[in-house]
């Protein structure tokens, strides 16, 4: 590994409370490794119950001045916490790249899409409105948005650096503060980003960082009395269970969730473009991504050319660790290759040998090759429960009503993708599908400006966009009777 890429990692990292690094009460720490060599990279405090005492009585503290603050004056917070992410993209980007093992032009645009969103809240902070309500001459009635106050952020290993940005952003710019609970995988990015806020001017206290185990750290978080809304992202299985705890204390929870989400091409598309979208979908961050396009749905027509194709550019892609800036890296930890080479051996017992792929490579790091499965039928549990992985099941259709009734058949419904010119179809597979976002002609359509979420198993509430304030706020109606004299 290059001296200058394990220069940015610090020795050992603590837990960030009220502005400082301190160690975990237990004193424990955990290896942080690098999936692409399986070297530890350095050591982290791994926090626990008292520790996420601390972390919440710190931010309850906090929270009072911050969200009395003029919002003019947290807007010019987060922008300057916005320009210190851009200030330090690419040590934040190698320090990616080497906790999670995706290619550091993947690590690269995450960290921009991180700094944008503190910059977009920014400029939304001071716009959080209410509204006014006729009721009639006689009165006078209108709404606040109110901070929830201290709100927890459970952030997954998959994508750290944005998700800790993508609900922290707007819960600063709403007024709350915020204790964090980086995957144990993951935690550099947190931490880093922790100090770069304080630094840039963000009050100490207001964002605290605890790693940790998830039975330890993570369920201190979910059952604690003092937290006032909670930001999950990962599985269904943990989603269910986080929400379950929290509900003991009446605590606002949002989850966003797995997801097996079709991409569904049909014969009138634009062939480089749904080969491209294809690639993308279902290997970026080798295929740990919550939206990934896992399904390729192709109609029948064109399916044997298509998947011909596919299979030559999945041939070439070159694997290897994402600090070398390869097309697809490891996966993040021994544990979590294991469970997605035990869904290629699914695979082989419900369809036979894939197409392509289906080994794991013989070197160091956590490597898979990129894989793919034809003719899947949807009642098999390759297209029916999610991987993680760089696992694509292809599945033919015959006309739009299969093609829609195939991209409904899960209990996920994060996104779904279309390729087709015809735009009465591309809309009415909008219209029908279930899913909280649809991609016309491009996977990974929108941005940070968009709203993002799931329908049936894949979560509750959205993130990014305006709509992501709903999650980190809530309504104070006032109704004043004026006609008396």
């Amino acid at each position: 590994m290059p001296n200058e890429a394990l220069a940015t990692i610090s020795d050992q990292y603590d837990l960030w409370i009220d502005g400082t690094e301190r160690p975990a009460g237990t004193g424990d720490r955990l290896a942080v490794v690098d999936p692409a060599t399986e070297d530890p990279l350095t050591e982290v405090a791994m926090g626990a119950a008292d520790d996420v005492d601390d972390a919440v009585e710190t931010a309850r503290d906090a929270f009072e001045p911050w969200h009395r603050r003029p919002p003019k004056e947290r807007t010019r917070v987060l922008t300057a916490i916005a320009a210190a992410i851009r200030d330090e993209s690419d040590r934040l980007a190698r320090i990616e790249t080497l906790e999670n093992g995706k290619p550091l032009a993947e690590a690269a645009e995450q960290v921009e899409r991180a700094a944008r969103h503190f910059e977009y809240y920014a400029g939304v902070a001071d716009k959080i409105q209410g509204e006014s309500i006729p009721l009639g001459e006689e009165y006078v009635d209108y709404t606040i948005r109110e901070p929830l106050g201290v709100t927890a952020h459970i952030v997954p290993w998959n994508v750290p650096i944005y998700l800790f940005a993508r609900s922290v952003a707007p819960a600063l710019a709403a007024g709350n503060a915020a204790v964090v609970k980086p995957a144990e995988e993951t935690p550099l990015g947190a931490l880093e980003l922790a100090r770069l806020a304080t630094e840039a001017g963000l009050p100490e206290g207001l964002l605290n960082v605890v790693p940790g185990y998830g039975h330890e750290a993570g369920a201190a978080i979910t059952d604690h009395p003092e937290v006032d809304g909670l930001t999950f992202t990962g599985s269904g299985p943990t989603g269910t269970a986080v929400a379950k705890s929290a509900i003991e204390n009446v605590t606002e929870t949002h989850l966003e969730l797995g997801g097996k989400s079709p991409n569904v091409v049909f014969p009138d598309t634009d062939w480089e473009a749904a080969l491209d979208g294809t690639m993308t979908a279902i290997f970026t961050n080798a295929g740990q991504v919550c939206s990934a396009g896992s399904r390729l749905l192709v109609h029948e027509e064109i399916h044997e050319e298509f998947v011909a194709d596919l299979l030559e550019r999945v041939a070439a892609l070159d694997v290897g660790p994402g600090i070398d800036d390869a097309d697809m890296g490891p996966l993040v930890s021994e544990s979590h290759l294991e469970k997605v080479q035990k869904y290629i051996e699914i695979g082989r017992a419900e369809v036979g040998e894939p197409a392509t792929g289906g080994s794991v490579l013989e070197r160091d790091g956590y490597f898979v090759e990129p894989t793919v499965f034809d003719e899947v039928p949807m009642d098999t549990r390759i297209a029916q429960e999610e991987i993680f992985g760089p696992v694509l099941t292809v599945t033919p259709f015959a006309d739009e009503d299969e093609a829609i009734e195939l991209a409904n058949a899960t209990d996920y419904g994060l996104v779904a993708g279309v390729y087709t010119e015809n735009v009465g179809r591309a809309h009415r597979f909008a219209r029908e599908v279930d899913a909280g976002q649809i991609y016309v002609n491009e996977f990974f359509a929108g941005g940070n400006e968009t709203p993002f979420g799931g329908y049936k198993a894949s979560g509750i509430g959205r993130e990014n966009g305006v709509q992501a304030i709903d999650n980190y706020t809530q309504v104070k109606n006032v109704c004043a009777n004026i006609g008396r004299r």
